[in-house]
């Protein structure tokens, strides 16, 4: 069934494949365009360097006037990413605009990666560590780089 959310889900599709973002992918699952897979490789000189971390994206019939539903796969630790691996970015939320695409969500949760927003966490204590300890911080993100290795997480 062809609706308005499918056929913008297959040119947003269809750019990430011409036009691939740096250090970012995505494709729809198997037998469902509504729900994709992706992965963010973690930013050059960022505590996230090296990182291979697994997201889920599920997209409603409002695509792209309402915004997808996206979280971490992979284990996170974050101050912007809840426990459960939904994350708190302002394009996911109240700054949606329908411009925004399949791509720029990507690079805009990559870059979140490296410029965290510590005064609206998510996760308390990662936030703490940011601001109060980054040694240690970056201690447990550097087990979450190794952890992702292990595609499987």
């Amino acid at each position: 069934m062809s609706t308005p959310a499918r056929r913008r889900l297959m040119r947003d599709f269809k750019k990430i494949q011409d036009d691939p973002p740096t250090g970012v992918s995505g494709a729809p699952t198997d037998h469902n365009i509504m729900v994709w897979n992706a992965l963010i490789f973690g930013p050059e000189n960022t505590p996230f360097e090296d990182g291979t971390f697994k997201l889920k994206i599920e997209f409603t019939e409002e695509y792209p006037n309402k915004p997808p539903s996206v979280k971490f796969v992979s284990t996170m630790f974050h101050p912007n990413v809840y426990a459960d691996g939904g994350i708190c970015l302002d394009i996911l939320q109240n700054r949606w605009s329908p411009t925004y695409d399949v791509s720029s969500i990507l690079t805009s949760i990559q870059s979140l990666l490296d410029e965290p927003n510590p005064n609206s966490p998510a996760n308390n204590q990662a936030a703490q560590l940011y601001t109060d300890n980054r040694r240690e911080y970056e201690r447990k993100v550097a087990k979450v780089v190794e952890k992702s290795w292990n595609l499987e997480c």
